[in-house]
C-alpha cells in the first residue's frame, strides 16, 4: 500500500518552501533593526519546522519518498537563499557563500548519482551538526545589530553579527568536512558494490 504524500510532516516541509519567498522580500531592500529581527524570526520559524517534520514523520511512521526528497531540498533552499540575500546587505562574506552553496550543490549532484546507481548514502551525524550551526549562524547574521542587555553595572552589549560570523566560520568547516564525507561513503560504497566476490 502506498503511504500518501498528504500529512502533517509534509505540510511543514511545504510550509518551510513557503516562507522562503517570505525571507526573501524581508531582505529585499537593506532592513532596518525591526525588518532584520521580523527576518530572523521567519528564518526560526521555518528552521522549527525542519525539526518537527522530521520528529512527526519518525514518530507517526509517516516517512515518504516525497518528504524524503522535499525535506532536504527545502533545507537548502534557506539556508541558502538567506546567504544569498545576505551577500548585497554586506553580512556575509561572497567567498563562503560560494563555498557553502557549492557544496550543497556537489551533494545533491552526488546523491542523484547514488540514486541511479541505487546506493543508499546515509545522512552523518557531521552532517546534522553542521545543519545546527548553519542556522545558528544565520539567525545571528540576520539579527546582525547590536543589542544591550540588561541595565546599570551588570549590563553587557550582544553584537549579533560577531556572533553570527563566528558561528558561520564554525558551520563553513563542518561544511566541507561533512561533504567530503558523503563523497568517502560514495567511492567506498560503489567500491565495495563492484568489487568481485570471493
Amino acid at each position: 500500500m502506498t503511504r500518501s504524500n498528504f500529512n502533517i510532516p509534509n505540510a511543514l516541509t511545504l510550509t518551510r518552501i513557503v516562507l522562503v519567498p517570505v525571507l526573501f522580500i524581508v531582505l529585499l531592500k537593506s532592513p532596518g533593526k525591526f525588518l532584520s529581527f521580523v527576518a530572523a524570526l521567519v528564518f526560526a520559524v521555518a528552521s522549527l519546522t525542519d525539526f518537527l517534520d522530521g520528529y512527526l514523520a519518525r514518530r507517526l511512521n509517516l516517512v515518504t519518498a516525497l518528504g524524503k526528497f522535499l525535506d532536504p531540498l527545502a533545507d537548502k533552499l534557506l539556508v541558502g537563499v538567506a546567504l544569498i540575500m545576505m551577500i548585497q546587505l554586506e553580512r556575509v562574506a561572497p567567498w563562503i557563500v560560494a563555498l557553502i552553496v557549492g557544496r550543497e550543490i556537489l551533494v545533491i549532484s552526488l546523491r542523484m548519482v547514488a540514486v541511479r546507481e541505487q546506493i543508499v548514502i546515509e545522512t552523518t551525524k557531521m552532517a546534522k551538526f553542521k545543519t545546527g550551526f548553519q542556522i545558528a549562524a544565520v539567525i545571528g547574521l540576520l539579527m546582525h545589530y547590536s543589542y544591550r542587555i540588561g541595565s546599570g553595572p551588570a549590563n553587557f552589549v550582544l553584537d549579533f553579527h560577531a556572533m553570527g560570523t563566528w558561528l558561520l566560520y564554525i558551520a563553513l568547516v563542518i561544511t566541507l568536512w561533512s561533504g567530503g564525507d558523503y563523497f568517502y561513503q560514495f567511492i567506498k560504497l560503489v567500491s565495495d558494490t563492484r568489487s568481485p566476490e570471493d
